[in-house]
């Protein structure tokens, strides 16, 4: 699961009247994060408790042992989709990614509608996301408390949702301290049930394919549920692209970060993934509502499979901590910057934190937890898809030829081959997920096109007021050039 917009959260202090221009003109850049530190904050975001609460789903869909085509097929996806991000952040690097991009992109023919609706989406995509971590959480707590309600598990859902939202009703300098915990939690717990799984490994389990694998109709069906589950779990490949001031070289760290840590997240899901259809029949797997916990429990009793599960526990709790708080910030600084609703741009009057923002998500988080796991990723996938994948990749081209002076520190390799292997891909898995969410994600875009038009009219831009179009990263870099000619 991936918690990307916590990368942001101690650029919140700033006055909440300072522009997007103002903030970018200034001169920030702290050039400290090298390639290892890079590294490990893209697999840090990507891990998250995504592989423990869907190894089951995608073994379910993926007929067992079939599951690591998923895994791979999702790898190569990201991969793809990643050499967009590394160009895009690397040329632009700032706080707000795709918010960025498409502002610049298509502020041409649109004016500020692309951004704006980004924004939309995120509002409903980010805390959809955290609602997963709810879910596992709850799944996860039926360890120890096997016997609870449907209704029982949503209280608790509610309940945990509110204690977030209340940590998090103050002011929160930095997370850092946070990601590190995290970080080791999740080692510890990937580490304990991949070494439990092996530890009683059986070759013949991993290996045993259902009657009727080989249909190449089914296979194909099933990939593209698997897919959607896979590109789930790797989501935060892309965390980089958010720090792209905060990196030494943004054309050499950006591009290698995002691919190393997709391949090395590859490796350690496949290892995970393949440990546990060795260890318990992958028909179980498919059924557990806790995979890890049934996994080290089976092979070393019940006290060390309620450590790991306490500390999934606290990694699941964690993650939605670190979600919303960054999450919030993304509304926020759009609100900040004139192109989302002013109501999002407001600080809290004692705390400095935005409130607003934090409550809205907080509420549908909570709303997202009434939904079955399986629905949830499909909804949130289905939103992110139009708005932020596609878009983005057309952000690029369109960006190659309407500013192609603007220095490109890393330029994607065999361009635009990964960008039309995104765009295939991402296509693909916008057509497997399933009708509600196609058609609640189209609503819900359709629903932000008309809050644009009624904030358009009442701001008085675009289509109502004049179009503004402003080059800020070139304008930036034609500064920092007349100023080195003037030294």
């Amino acid at each position: 699961m991936s918690d990307t917009p916590s990368a942001w959260p101690e650029r919140a202090s700033a006055p909440a009247d300072q522009t997007q221009a103002s903030r970018e003109d200034a001169p920030h850049f702290h050039r400290s994060v090298g390639l290892f530190p890079a590294i490990a904050v893209n697999m840090i975001q990507i891990c998250g408790i995504g592989p423990f609460i869907t190894i089951p789903a995608i073994v379910a869909v993926m007929n067992g042992p079939l599951a690591v085509v998923g895994w791979i097929v999702g790898a190569l996806l990201a991969m793809a989709d990643g050499l967009v991000w590394a160009e895009l952040g690397a040329a632009m690097p700032g706080a707000g990614g795709t918010y960025l991009y498409v502002r610049e992109a298509f502020q041409y023919r649109t004016g500020k509608l692309m951004p704006f609706l980004f924004v939309w989406t995120a509002m409903l995509s980010i805390p959809l996301i955290m609602s997963t971590g709810i879910i596992g959480f709850v799944e996860y707590l039926g360890f120890f408390l096997p016997d609870l309600s449907q209704w029982q598990s949503h209280a608790i859902g509610l309940i945990v949702v509110g204690l977030v939202v209340l940590a998090l009703y103050r002011r929160i300098e930095s997370i850092r301290a946070l990601t590190t915990v995290l970080w080791i939690i999740m080692i510890l717990a990937v580490g304990l049930t991949t070494a439990a799984a092996y530890s009683d490994f059986h070759l013949s389990l991993a290996l045993s394919l259902p009657p009727g694998s080989g249909d190449i109709g089914k296979f194909f069906t099933g990939l593209g549920a698997g897919l959607i589950i896979a590109i789930y779990d790797y989501a935060g490949y892309n965390t980089t692209a958010y720090m792209g001031d905060e990196l030494k070289n943004p054309g050499r760290v950006m591009p290698r970060s995002i691919i190393v840590s997709i391949i090395a997240m590859m490796v350690f899901y496949l290892a995970m993934n393949i440990g546990v259809i060795g260890t318990v029949p992958w028909q179980t797997v498919a059924q557990s509502k806790s995979v890890a916990s049934l996994v080290v429990s089976r092979n070393w009793g019940h006290t060390a499979a309620a450590v790991v599960t306490v500390l999934i526990l606290i990694a699941a709790f964690a993650s939605v901590f670190a979600g919303l708080l960054g999450g919030s910030r993304v509304p926020f600084y759009a609100a900040r910057d004139g192109v989302f609703l002013s109501a999002f741009g407001k600080l809290h009057p004692k705390h400095n934190f935005p409130h607003v923002a934090l409550l809205v998500m907080g509420v549908v988080t909570a709303a997202g937890t009434f939904f079955d796991l399986t629905t949830v990723i499909n909804m949130l996938v289905a939103v992110a898809v139009l708005l932020q994948s596609v878009a983005q990749i057309a952000a690029l081209t369109v960006l190659r030829r309407r500013q192609p002076e603007l220095r490109r520190p890393y330029r994607q390799w065999l361009y635009p081959v990964p960008s039309v292997i995104a765009l295939i891909g991402w296509l693909y898995v916008y057509y497997a997920t399933d009708h509600l969410s196609q058609i609640m994600s189209t609503a819900w875009i359709a629903l932000g096109v008309v809050a644009f038009l009624i904030w358009a009219r009442v701001a008085h831009v675009w289509p109502f007021g004049p179009k503004e179009a402003r080059e800020v990263f070139l304008e930036r870099q034609q500064q920092e050039d007349a100023a080195a000619r003037g030294q």
